[in-house]
């Protein structure tokens, strides 16, 4: 057996803080259990309290370099064809994963690159398979006027390192209902290949659940009685069991550092409508339904059974488990990213930051420090008119959680430390300067 832990990552697309049942959603609540990830939640830590980008691209990019994605310039999502996703200059946690000895492996959505050299068995990945951008376009073949001739056919795809990535069925609405089934099976199967081999291995896993059009495999359509969010919701769930059941009967739990979390806030675009539980908005905003999202990390002996309101943001994934597999981090460009492996582990009381800075693209909408979240853009739900303030609004978010009542006339003391961060990392762009997005290698 491999004396380094195996690394794996659950990823699920437009989840909501409040969707599970261990965050107070689940069958009472959203129509269905969440069982299998409430269990999880029950072997490991729970943080009330992770934070992400806007939408599904910049928290991708955030996740693969511990760098916000305003630095890589991957920070939106765009249509087939055009230019997107990292540079190949940047440097990923697959790489980092490779470069320390690990077999890797992409199962699921990439959205980080659509062309020669940007897919995931270039930056770092062994093999993947599963599709290069979104959900969204599985419903291309099917709309009105769609013309192949001029619009891109959206494919599942496949790939190994040092070979071209290739087209394996199209992506529509039937497959749509099918692939997470897919992933599971090609990601049981690569961690049981490599069990047997006593390599260590880091698999990435970002599910297609609970994407719009959020459309559930027949096998567990009508299930809940509650449409198909939450016979999708059903679905995810008993996925996530599956990888467990897995990781179990391989006896590999204690020498896995397992994580499941989303990408994002919940979707907002009915009749897929998510929830972020006690936090306004949805993602594509810069409130706290956007930024929160579940995020529980289980390692047996390793990581104690707890729950915290600590701050903890997605662009500390990479240096965490940088020190988790003994990796290496780049010192060549900036890295927004913290461990927080003593804090995971308890060695720690307290988060190892107390806060970070929020864009939406390029524009900066809000700081987020301790307790309190400043906001310089107002725009509490998508398309509402994005409205930048003058003086901008404080919110103490233990006080005010659905951030409903400015304070800062009563609180200016807090621009001091904010600001201070806001300058930091300007200054830290005038020495490293940011990738324009869509920059070509």
């Amino acid at each position: 057996m491999s004396t380094k832990p195996n690394i794996v990552l659950i990823v699920a697309d437009n989840l909501g803080w409040g969707e599970l049942g261990c965050y107070g959603g689940g069958k009472l609540m959203r129509g269905a259990a969440t069982p299998r990830i409430d269990a999880l939640a029950q072997s490991g830590m729970r943080l009330l309290n992770y934070n992400v980008e806007s939408d599904c691209v910049p928290t991708r990019s955030a996740l693969m370099t511990g760098r916000h994605p305003i630095r890589t310039g991957a920070f939106q999502s765009v249509p087939p064809g055009l230019p997107q996703g990292l540079k190949r200059t940047e440097w990923t946690l697959a790489e980092m994963a490779s470069e320390a000895g690990y077999a890797t492996a992409h199962f699921g959505k990439w959205h980080l690159g659509d062309v020669e050299g940007r897919y995931p068995s270039d930056r770092g990945f062994d093999e993947w398979y599963g599709i290069p951008r979104t959900t969204d376009e599985t419903q291309f073949t099917t709309s009105i006027g769609f013309d192949p001739e001029v619009a891109d056919i959206p494919y599942i795809m496949a790939g190994k390192k040092g070979e071209p990535s290739a087209n394996v069925k199209v992506y529509d609405l039937e497959t749509r209902r099918t692939i997470d089934e897919e992933l599971i099976e090609k990601s049981k199967a690569f961690m049981r290949r490599n069990a047997l081999a006593s390599k260590p291995f880091f698999l990435y896993l970002p599910l297609v659940h609970l994407h719009f059009p959020t459309l559930p495999h027949k096998d567990f359509e009508g299930l809940t009685g509650m449409g198909d969010f939450a016979d999708s919701l059903a679905e995810m769930d008993f996925r996530v069991g599956q990888i467990v059941d897995e990781i179990d009967d391989l006896n590999l739990a204690k020498d896995t550092l397992f994580i499941f979390c989303s990408d994002n806030g919940p979707e907002f675009r009915a009749p897929y409508r998510g929830t972020a539980g006690p936090w306004t908005g949805t993602y594509h905003t810069a409130m706290e339904g956007s930024l929160r999202v579940p995020f529980i990390a289980r390692w047996p002996g390793k990581i104690p059974v707890d729950a915290n309101n600590q701050i903890v943001h997605v662009v500390d994934l990479l240096p965490t488990l940088a020190e988790v597999i003994g990796g290496k981090v780049r010192d060549d460009r900036p890295i927004d990213g913290v461990s927080q492996l003593d804090f995971l582990t308890g060695g720690r009381p307290v988060s190892n930051r107390e806060g970070f800075l929020f864009y939406i693209k390029d524009e900066l909408r809000a700081v987020k420090w301790r307790d309190w979240k400043l906001h310089f853009v107002w725009e509490p739900y998508v398309n509402a008119g994005a409205n930048k303030l003058e003086s901008p609004y404080l919110f103490h978010l233990i006080q005010d959680p659905k951030e409903e009542t400015d304070v800062l006339v009563c609180n200016t003391w807090v621009l001091g430390p904010m600001l201070k961060m806001v300058k930091a990392f300007k200054d830290s762009v005038k020495a490293y300067p940011n990738t324009p997005p869509g920059e070509l290698d």
